[in-house]
């Protein structure tokens, strides 16, 4: 995949798709986020070439459908040539999809990690963990960006596009690396390996396990004690990889795209998240804005027409021929005066638009807008249509 273009001349959403390694998508839920992602993708492997994986955090499947693949999951699968020929494209490159997996992922990460076959093993085993691995210290999070830095490490694709969960977990999403860093180092990981390595209770702790252990039982509290005692064993390893996650994320191949409505909720959790961005010296690339009214309403010959069919519909219904086979002039008249109304309520929503996305347009590199669509995306072809909204 060609990377020519300068960060710095990047206008257009595929300029910054080209010089890009990681694209992470963003946005609080029901703004098109996902299906944002998956386009972007797919009209970067049709327009750019080269390999390009789309990886979901946030579990929408429909994704697999919209792409012509009956499902994906962990394992990166990919969409088939057929999917793209049967809408009349021929792509320079490979789209490939996967969706994360959070218990495999966790097993796969232990695996790796585990100093020895038979602390991997006892961790594996151990009934805690079994309980509480996609739940355990953010673990969606954590591993989430744990199997983004896997991929993008393998080298095995161009561009990696990730749909993350809805914006203000998206901000665990960020901070899970560093969480997971400071957890191993912490004083609270001490204090629940002490009583595993010592078996000494101190005057501090002793009420607590008292307690613990006729509510829970003692069997519970060893296998609370072992989980703990085996997991700080691979505390280098998980402390290492979290400190690479972050500098993948701060890297200059990485960026975000913020995708919202112009609603007043998505727009704040939008505005909430490109300052966290700002502050965390992360890359904004562009702001997607969804659902945007179309720009005619705001002409201002589109006015004048809108004004005389309010002013006087009578001399507008006169106008039209066959009056009589709808209902006669007098229906027509309130119909057009309706519509003018109407429109000139929409011009108002519309300017009002505009002026928030200049004011929005001030951080990203880019800002592009998807107007309402007639339908849901099902399929390929959905997915390219929306892609060409925000490509150029």
């Amino acid at each position: 995949m060609a990377r020519a273009v300068e960060p710095d001349k990047v206008r257009t959403l595929e300029q910054l798709l080209a010089t890009r390694e990681i694209v992470i998508s963003c946005g609080s839920g029901g703004v098109g986020k996902t299906t944002t992602a998956a386009a972007a993708a797919a009209m970067a492997a049709t327009h750019l070439g080269g390999k390009v994986l789309v990886l979901t955090v946030d579990p929408a499947r429909r994704l697999a459908s919209a792409m012509g693949l009956e499902q994906f999951g962990n394992v990166e699968t990919r969409v088939p040539d057929e999917a793209f020929s049967e809408v009349g494209v021929t792509p320079r490159g490979e789209l490939w999809a996967a969706m994360l997996d959070t218990k495999q992922s966790w097993d796969d990460l232990v695996r790796r990690h585990a100093p020895d076959e038979r602390t991997r093993d006892a961790i594996l085993g151990n009934s805690i963990y079994r309980n509480i691995s996609e739940r355990f210290v953010q673990s969606h999070d954590y591993i989430a960006m744990e199997r983004l830095y896997e991929i993008h490490s393998s080298g095995t694709y161009d561009l990696i596009v990730v749909d993350t969960p809805p914006t203000r977990h998206a901000i665990d999403f960020l901070e899970a690396p560093d969480r997971m860093g400071d957890f191993f180092s912490s004083k609270l990981l001490r204090w629940l390996t002490a009583p595993a390595k010592s078996r000494v209770m101190t005057l501090a702790s002793k009420p607590f396990y008292t307690v613990a252990d006729r509510i829970l039982g003692s069997q519970f509290l060893e296998d609370l004690a072992e989980f703990f005692g085996l997991f700080q064993t691979m505390a280098p390893g998980f402390v290492e990889r979290a400190d690479a996650v972050s500098k993948v994320l701060a890297d200059r191949r990485t960026t975000f795209v913020v995708v919202s409505t112009l609603e007043a909720a998505p727009l704040h959790e939008a505005e909430y998240f490109i300052e966290a961005l700002h502050e965390r010296k992360l890359h904004l690339g562009a702001l997607v804005l969804n659902k945007v009214l179309p720009s005619y309403l705001r002409r201002t010959a589109t006015t004048g027409v809108a004004r005389r069919l309010c002013a006087d519909p009578e001399a507008a219904a006169q106008a039209l021929p066959d009056l009589e086979e709808v209902g006669g002039s007098g229906d027509v008249a309130r119909v057009l005066g309706t519509v003018g109304e109407s429109f000139l309520n929409y011009q108002v929503v519309a300017k009002r638009e505009a002026e928030q996305r200049a004011s929005l347009a001030q951080s990203p590199d880019v800002v592009a807008s998807i107007p309402y669509m007639e339908s849901d995306i099902a399929d390929l072809r959905g997915l390219l249509a929306l892609g060409e909204q925000i490509w150029h």
